[in-house]
């Protein structure tokens, strides 16, 4: 009867060691994957090149902008830059309207994935394809450009981006910052510039930038703030860089169904 008791404390025991195990097991696994998706780096984001506190630094930044699912989640974002384009992007289906005002105005409705479109310039329809493939790639350019303006710090670990941590430094404006460095390969128009950009240690908000136009420049061509951050839909966005930069700027959930097809003014 002793005999039948040890075995069923043994087996009773190895049960218990069991069962913790495999409970261990089950809350180690969700935890990895949830940590991992907090803020994934792009497909083609130089893990290996970065630093491990410039991307936790990067991690905090898109935590302190509403954080990755409300970047995920937003479609639409309409914006204009300096007062010279207004512009309309499509985030899932990236397609991009731009309407540029000038000696000539023109109208980009420009589908990204495809390279395909329209141009319109003083009202009239571009139909000579060589003049409608270079100012599809002018419209790519433009927002290129543009959104980096607006969106630069939601795209600390996108592709092709290498992100080292510099210093601790303060802003022009007195508060002390992280400072991060970018640099780019093989993406964009100009993988050869190169950025710093002062992280607010209190607010996880960036609140300066210098551009570099050559990676090994020893001093920056600007330096321009980040401020007047406020909320639009899900997110923080910055709309003052100083001298002027993103105005007008809209976080929406729906646009009229023409706006990426027709030249006609829509109203958002």
């Amino acid at each position: 009867m002793r005999s039948i008791n040890i075995i069923l404390i043994i087996l009773a025991a190895v049960f218990l060691i069991n069962c913790q195990g495999q409970v261990e097991q089950a809350t180690e696994e969700p935890q990895t994957e949830m940590a991992a998706d907090e803020n994934p780096a792009a497909e083609g984001f130089n893990q290996e090149g970065s630093d491990t506190e410039a991307i936790e630094i990067a991690d905090g930044v898109m935590a302190a902008m509403g954080g990755r699912k409300a970047w995920d989640n937003t479609r639409y974002i309409s914006w204009t830059f300096f007062g010279q384009r207004a512009l309309l992007w499509d985030k899932f289906d990236n397609k991009v309207r731009i309407e540029a005002m000038g000696d000539r105005d023109y109208v980009y409705l420009l589908d990204m994935n495809a390279m395909e479109g329209k141009i319109y310039r003083d009202g009239e329809e571009m139909t000579n394809p060589d003049s409608l493939s270079k100012y599809l790639n002018r419209a790519k350019s433009i927002w290129i450009n543009d959104s980096y303006w607006l969106c630069m710090p939601l795209k600390l670990k996108d592709s092709g981006v290498t992100l080292k941590y510099l210093r601790e430094d303060t802003t022009q404006a007195g508060a002390a910052a992280d400072v991060l460095g970018l640099t780019f390969e093989e993406v964009g128009d100009t993988p050869h510039n190169r950025y710093e950009v002062w992280v607010d240690k209190e607010k996880n908000l960036v609140r300066q930038w210098a551009y570099y136009r050559y990676a090994d420049q020893d001093s920056a061509n600007w330096v321009r703030v980040w401020d007047n951050y406020q909320e639009y839909g899900n997110l923080m966005l910055s709309g003052d860089r100083e001298s002027g930069g993103p105005g007008d700027i809209k976080v929406l959930e729906s646009v009229p169904e023409e706006a990426f097809t027709s030249v006609e003014k829509i109203t958002l």
